[in-house]
Parts: structure tokens; C-alpha cells; sequence
């Protein structure tokens, strides 16, 4: 018997969700690499969290985990970008 993952799966929805929009919301015509890797991290991070942990605890642990890694990497991006433009 397969095991009931629906409240897991409703929060990394949201948690996608909720993402996307700040990513989305926080630039109206381009957003920048850290808000898109906020969105990317969060929800790679929700999918590895409830695949490891297989719970809501671990999804949103995982969520905001990726959060956090994907903004980090998303600024370095943006700081390399500003410095090679010519």
C-alpha cells in the first residue's frame, strides 16, 4: 500500500506557488538571477526534502533550504553579469 503524501504535496505546491509570484512579483519585466534561484531552489529543495524525509516537516525544511542556496547562487550570478557588461 502506497502511503498518503497529499498534505506533503499540497505544501510544495504552495511553496512553488509562493515562489514563483516573489520571483515573478519582484521585477515586473525581468527578474534577476537571485529571485529566480530562490523560486528553482525552493522547490528542488521541497521535491529533495519530502523524497528524503517524506513529510511536510521535511518539505518545507527542504523548501526554504533550496530557497536560501538557490538566492545565494542566484547573486553571485547577478555580480558576474554586472561585471562583464561592457
Amino acid at each position: 500500500m502506497i502511503p498518503h503524501r497529499t498534505p506533503a504535496i499540497r505544501v510544495l505546491t504552495v511553496a512553488a506557488a509562493l515562489a514563483g509570484a516573489l520571483a515573478l512579483g519582484g521585477c515586473a519585466h525581468r527578474p534577476s538571477n537571485a529571485q529566480i534561484g530562490t523560486g528553482v531552489g525552493a522547490v528542488a529543495g521541497g521535491m529533495v526534502g519530502n523524497a528524503v524525509f517524506g513529510s511536510t516537516l521535511g518539505t518545507v525544511g527542504g523548501a526554504a533550504a533550496g530557497a536560501l542556496i538557490g538566492n545565494e547562487v542566484g547573486k553571485n550570478n547577478d555580480r558576474g553579469h554586472r561585471r562583464h557588461r561592457h
